[in-house]
């Protein structure tokens, strides 16, 4: 199983960016994926999950500014930021659950990042202000 992801950049302020992760090994429809953020100093945080029935989550500091997607033709799970912030600025990862059609309820398991088997190489988000 592998996860590439890609479109970070550098934006200013209010601009947007579209993440990409291309899942090779499993179909994403079957499996809750996910992206988290590092900044620089700072532990791995949640950023938004989606489950494979199509339920959606974001962390606070994102929702009504991020949208979590998936094309199951493509494997592939995309976030979409828009109205982006310096806080932002970060290493954005995306990750798998390898349990098959999950059908575990509790939110916190989807933005635990120990629920993630694989996770994908990061790609870089910088916002100037």
């Amino acid at each position: 199983v592998q996860l590439q992801a890609s479109g970070g950049g550098t934006v200013q302020a209010g601009g947007s960016l579209r993440l990409s992760c291309a899942v090779s090994g499993r179909t994403v429809a079957n499996y809750a994926t996910g992206w988290f953020r590092q900044a620089p100093g700072k532990e791995r945080e949640f950023v938004a999950a989606m489950r494979p029935g199509g339920s959606r989550y974001y962390a606070d500091a994102v929702k009504g500014r991020s949208t979590i997607s998936r094309d199951n033709a493509k494997d592939t799970v995309d976030l979409q930021m828009d109205t982006l912030k310096p806080e932002d600025t970060a290493v954005y990862y995306c990750a798998l659950d390898n349990l098959f059609r999950s059908s575990v309820q509790n939110s916190n398991y989807y933005s635990d990042r120990r629920t993630y088997d694989y996770w994908g190489q990061g790609t870089q988000v910088t916002v100037s202000s």
